[in-house]
């Protein structure tokens, strides 16, 4: 984990090397980057700095295709368990699709992984993947196996930082969880719980990024 700390710093133009020592050099480029970035400059490597180290070396690429909706998941996998790109795109060319269906992977240490192409149709929400971009958390399962929201503090600030990223890229898109597109049964314009036909992302989304 410090050695990847370290290469971003060295990635954010701060002259570190990645020899794996959380010293004094290392701790100095910490604060050094957070005082630039508007961060308390305690050298703490904490979710919020975190999430601007993967957004200073991590740029998205605008979809030619028309983006009406940001659409956020998770994985359902094994609680704890980690996933990469490569681990979801295996899962869903076994189930026969081409590729992963999500354009970007959040980790649980809140790495950024970007799956299928952005002008690439994805495969993520029925009847909405046309005009939409996928993004998914590994988590959504608690030990049990039941549906929870297992993000970590790392995958909570990279979630705000990718949404800004895409935000800036579709400033019209509206930013739903995929129960979100459940059926309205009552036509009161809300999808209440008893009508949700999933539980994915397994919490509210659109309270939650409301001033993103």
């Amino acid at each position: 984990m410090v050695q990847r700390i370290q290469e971003a710093l060295r990635n954010a133009g701060l002259g570190v090397i990645p020899d794996g020592i959380f010293g004094p050099i290392t701790e100095e480029a910490v604060k050094s980057f957070q005082r630039e970035n508007g961060l308390a400059d305690d050298g703490i490597v904490g979710p919020a700095t975190i999430a601007k180290l993967l957004a200073a070396k991590f740029s998205i690429k605008k979809s030619r295709r028309q983006i009406t909706d940001i659409v956020i998941h998770c994985t359902a996998s094994e609680y704890g368990k980690d996933l990469t790109v490569a681990d979801v795109r295996r899962m869903h060319k076994a189930l026969g699709w081409s590729d992963i269906g999500y354009h970007y992977l959040i980790r649980l240490d809140g790495r950024i992984e970007k799956g299928r192409d952005v002008d690439l149709i994805g495969a993520h929400v029925s009847g909405h993947n046309a005009h939409s971009i996928g993004v998914c958390y590994v988590g959504g399962l608690d030990a049990k196996g039941n549906p929870a929201d297992t993000r970590t503090p790392n995958q909570k600030a990279s979630l705000v930082s990718l949404l800004k990223m895409l935000r800036a890229a579709y400033p019209t898109a509206r930013i739903k969880g995929h129960r979100d597109f459940s059926p309205d049964l009552n036509g009161n314009g809300c999808i209440e719980p008893w009508e949700r036909i999933k539980s994915c992302p397994c919490y509210d989304c659109i309270p939650e990024y409301i001033n993103i």
